[in-house]
């Protein structure tokens, strides 16, 4: 091999290099730009999201939210079994009951299905404790299923801001009350005592890292 074909063959491979290094940074990233970008649009326009009733959105177009005063957009829980709805954001996730955190395996299975409510934990209309849910924020969302981004804005949420949970049929509504971010897998969240019905949302943090935990605390007002 002469050295006008190594330098071919070196830079063809280069090339190839560069070129798979882009294509799986928009793979990966593409992804949560795109769910951050919808997410400042939406507010920008004013369109939110609601559980209540009201005026029947459906007889809007798509257009007419370009051009007026839009009007919340309805959103019906994906399931009343046991589902989690979060307006702000326009969640609606089914939630798999029972998932030990600690069980990777166990734990991965269950994200592509929904949101997961950790092994131990309370479920709704309890005693005083805590429900405490996981989810993805994950970047790759091809090997996690469907819901690997259901809280990749979870760090939107603010103090104050509603979240609805269906259980057996019936609803419960819990307000904001903290944010709070742990590095590593700190089990301080989960570890302590809830002298209240209260919801606990955990996620990855910054979206698609594992480099810190971000828990949304919330207590039950309905």
């Amino acid at each position: 091999m002469d050295s006008r074909q190594k330098y071919i063959l070196i830079r063809t491979l280069s090339n190839f290099l560069i070129i798979g290094s882009i294509t799986y940074l928009l793979l990966s990233f593409g992804p949560i730009v795109k769910t951050e970008l919808s997410y400042y649009f939406l507010k920008w326009r004013g369109i939110t999201y609601t559980i209540e009733k009201g005026e029947d959105t459906k007889k809007y177009s798509p257009f007419s939210y370009l051009i007026g005063s839009p009007t919340p957009l309805r959103v019906d829980p994906v399931n009343k079994g046991f589902s989690i709805i979060i307006e702000k954001l326009g969640v609606n996730a089914p939630i798999v009951k029972n998932v030990d955190m600690v069980n990777q395996k166990e734990y991965l299975e269950a994200l592509k299905y929904g949101v997961a409510q950790a092994k131990g934990s309370n479920y709704p209309g309890s005693s005083n404790g805590v429900t405490y849910l996981f989810a993805h924020s994950a970047l790759d969302f091809w090997n996690f299923g469907k819901y690997a981004m259901v809280f990749t804005l979870l760090n939107k949420v603010e103090i104050g801001d509603r979240l609805v949970l269906y259980y057996e049929g019936n609803r419960f509504d819990y307000k904001v009350t903290t944010r709070e971010v742990f590095r590593d897998f700190d089990l301080t969240p989960i570890k302590r005592n809830y002298n209240e019905p209260t919801l606990v949302l955990q996620t990855c943090d910054p979206p698609g890292t594992a480099l810190n935990r971000l828990i949304v605390t919330a207590t039950l007002i309905r």
